[in-house]
């Protein structure tokens, strides 16, 4: 006797796929931005940052141009950082042979009751493996920039391009599907014609990719005596929502992004920022990122949907410098908001950088999440400067809960 299962897709496709679709592109950057020296340096940046980076965290330290600096080009700041506390991107890859096994046995047309032992062993393992990964959880965030600044006295300005994302994926597995395979495992059940479609597990995945097109300008006003510096940045926002949800023995992978789980908003937005010095060693920022709110609803995908927050982020800062050290902190003093069903977040960051050399700068910092919702983690990177045009940042983020992360930028000086 012989008879044929359909054949399951591979359970690791709808897990893994939403995690990795951050990297083209949870949320545990700092704001909304990567900026390599910024995040190397604890993730400050709004009393710290350079003329020629200024545009990312604060507009307004765009009139820190000296006169002999020249047009700054990011080109570009790419970063991504993950947390998978149970090493979900782990655990698929032995499920993916777990789901093989059980396939080509279950499919095989030679299948017969002498083959049983087989079936029911990769049943089991399956099962063990539905088991480990149930309630899993991976999220992470990815961006890049691009940025021109063109310094000068009057009214420096910058034009950015840049994109932020956040993805949040669940192994949503039902501990029917687990009875089930243990009991085939067992013995007691029989794996029969149509028993494939009453297995529910799923892989279930939320994300949102928002692109900011903006132009930057700023200008220092003389404020009862004392320099002032204020910037703007108006933008046009583009954002990009996924409610993800299919059964994992039936997925196609190439789903993800089509127009049923995907929908778009446009809007306007604008950034702003504020910075001064206090005598020569001492510098007091204020940054405000997306002044404007906007909720943006997914589409509704079996029976669920949620809503993505764009809401302003308010971050005052200071920074301490001296012609070869640099000592930076920022915090929050709003909530970091997500998908209405994640929790807020709200940052602190300490960070210094040490000029080694002429074209060697040394960082490291810590960020915290005050809310206890991301993991905290340890940064740290370097920067070199050959002949003061080129300049190469890296950065490195480490934290608990498989927490981890990395910032390359290259910025060109004319």
């Amino acid at each position: 006797m012989a008879y044929k299962f359909s054949k399951l897709s591979r359970f690791s496709r709808p897990v893994l796929f939403p995690a990795l679709f951050l990297v083209p592109l949870s949320a545990l950057a700092a704001g909304n931005y990567y900026d390599a020296r910024n995040d190397a340096m604890g993730g400050t940046g709004v009393a710290s940052s350079t003329y020629g980076t200024a545009v990312l965290a604060n507009p307004a330290l765009m009139t820190k141009a000296q006169p002999d600096d020249d047009v700054s080009i990011i080109l570009p700041a790419v970063g991504v950082q993950m947390t998978d506390k149970n090493k979900l991107i782990d655990k698929v890859d032995d499920l993916t042979d777990s789901v093989d096994r059980y396939q080509d046995i279950a499919n095989s047309s030679s299948f017969n009751f002498a083959d049983y032992p087989k079936i029911q062993a990769a049943a089991g393992d399956l099962a063990g493996q539905l088991r480990n990964i149930k309630g899993n959880q991976a999220s992470g965030t990815a961006g890049a920039a691009f940025a021109v600044t063109v310094p000068n006295a009057v009214l420096p300005f910058a034009f950015v391009t840049k994109a932020y994302g956040t993805a949040h994926v669940t192994a949503d597995v039902t501990q029917s599907d687990i009875d089930y395979l243990q009991g085939v495992a067992d013995g007691t059940r029989f794996p029969l014609p149509g028993d494939q479609n009453k297995l529910t597990s799923a892989g279930l995945g939320r994300g949102a990719i928002v692109y900011d097109y903006g132009i930057a300008i700023a200008h220092e006003f003389n404020i009862a005596g004392h320099p002032v510096s204020f910037g703007v940045t108006p933008k046009l926002q583009k954002a990009y929502l996924y409610n993800y949800s299919a059964s994992v023995y039936n997925y196609d992978k190439s789903d993800f992004t089509k127009g049923r789980y995907k929908n778009s908003d446009s809007g306007f937005n604008i950034d702003a920022g504020a910075a001064t010095d206090l005598g020569d060693n001492w510098t007091l920022g204020l940054s405000a990122q997306n002044l404007i709110s906007r909720d943006i609803d997914t589409k509704e995908i079996s029976g669920y949907k949620d809503t993505y927050q764009i809401s302003p982020i308010v971050t005052p800062g200071v920074s301490f410098h001296t012609e070869r050290f640099t000592a930076a902190l920022d915090v929050d003093v709003t909530p970091t908001k997500r998908f209405k069903t994640q929790g807020e977040s709200q940052y602190a960051g300490v960070g210094a950088e040490y000029r080694l050399l002429s074209w060697l700068q040394l960082r490291a910092g810590y960020r915290a999440d005050m809310k206890n919702t991301d993991t905290n983690v340890a940064t740290a990177g370097f920067g070199l400067s050959p002949f003061g045009k080129v300049h190469l940042d890296l950065a490195g983020m480490k934290g608990d809960d498989n927490t981890w992360g990395a910032v390359a930028q290259l910025n060109f000086t004319f």
